[in-house]
């Protein structure tokens, strides 16, 4: 019979299954110290959305666990959120989640993470700004002295998609004294080189900053990258190195970027992920690159015998995102441990 695990912070940090359905949700700016005099100027003001949960305005004596969740690639906490037209409306998956019992009730919270480059990595550079300490450190202070929140690490999940998912297995493994539980959905940017296309390169050595805009997804990304993990404060306008240089590879940059995938990084933080309460990873197969290092990262995981789930199901990068958020199997709690019971 196939085994299937499935996961979802919704649930595992969850204390008790709410009747009500409707939450509600608001959108906030949160002031960054880390991102002030990031190279390309963006606001250090960020806005975030807090998706507060139908007991909270009835319950006013009870605090919430606090999922933190990260959006994708060109995506916004606006989008995910239903402010506006997306492919996913987050509040109505938890609040399906909700009405049918399989999950639980807490605060959900997202920044938004689209920067000039149309995503910041959840990096730290001087280009972009220290995401990494917005993300862990200034967010989380935020909402634990603005919300009713059970404000400690047993109480707190990261999970994220794509970009999202690249950022959770970052930030998780970096930061276990703030998370106690991870969830990547197909999960980017773990293995691979750096984007070293001639055409491509040429034309983005001439780009202006006027063009981002209108850049390709693939030209994008690779500023995007460059920007998070290749900064250069004396090359203006955008103050990152390119792989190449007029045609030629530069091998420093190229390593910079390889450091910064999971897969590569990964090992130096095993005792940080051994002490992970949950370690949740998932992809679909018609994924091309991303199934296969979701893959990799289950064997490393189970090489070095670090409890976790992992599923290869049938999907693209998109189409059952939201119900693999939605469709939970119940977590069981035991002394502050939180396990995942395996559906078969």
């Amino acid at each position: 019979m196939k085994k299937t695990f499935l996961l979802t912070l919704l649930l595992c940090l969850g204390l008790t299954v709410s009747q009500a359905q409707q939450g509600t949700k608001e959108r906030v700016k949160v002031h960054s110290s880390a991102l002030e005099g990031n190279l390309i100027g963006d606001p250090a003001d960020r806005d975030v959305t807090v998706y507060l949960p139908p007991s909270y305005q009835t319950e006013p004596d009870r605090n919430f666990p606090v999922l933190y969740m990260l959006h994708g690639f060109t995506d916004t906490d606006s989008q995910w959120f239903g402010w506006e037209d997306h492919w996913i409306n987050l509040q109505d998956v938890i609040e399906q989640s909700l009405s049918t019992g399989s999950s639980k009730e807490m605060i959900v919270v997202m920044p938004n993470a689209y920067n000039k480059f149309k995503g910041s990595m959840y990096a730290s550079s001087a280009t972009i700004g220290d995401w990494e300490t917005f993300v862990t450190k200034e967010l989380v202070s935020y909402i634990d002295s603005k919300y009713r929140t059970l404000a400690n690490k047993d109480s707190r999940g990261l999970a994220g998609h794509s970009m999202g998912g690249y950022g959770t297995l970052r930030l998780g493994m970096k930061n276990p004294d703030v998370y106690s539980a991870i969830y990547a959905l197909s999960p980017c940017c773990m293995d691979g080189g750096a984007s070293t296309n001639p055409e491509m390169i040429s034309k983005l050595e001439k780009i202006t900053p006027d063009q981002l805009q209108d850049a390709s997804f693939s030209e994008i990304a690779a500023l995007a990258t460059s920007a998070a993990f290749a900064p250069n404060p004396q090359n203006p306008p955008f103050y990152l190195d390119l792989p190449p240089k007029d045609g030629a590879p530069r091998q420093e940059i190229i390593n910079k970027i390889i450091a910064s995938r999971t897969l590569t990084t990964i090992d130096q933080y095993i005792p940080n992920l051994k002490r992970l309460k949950a370690i949740g990873i998932d992809a679909g197969t018609a994924d091309r690159g991303i199934s296969a290092a979701t893959k990799k990262l289950h064997e490393v995981l189970d090489a070095y015998r670090i409890e976790h789930l992992y599923e290869s199901y049938e999907g693209d990068h998109l189409n059952r995102i939201a119900e693999r958020i939605e469709r939970a199997k119940p977590c069981l709690s035991f002394q502050n441990t939180l396990f995942f019971r395996k559906a078969l």
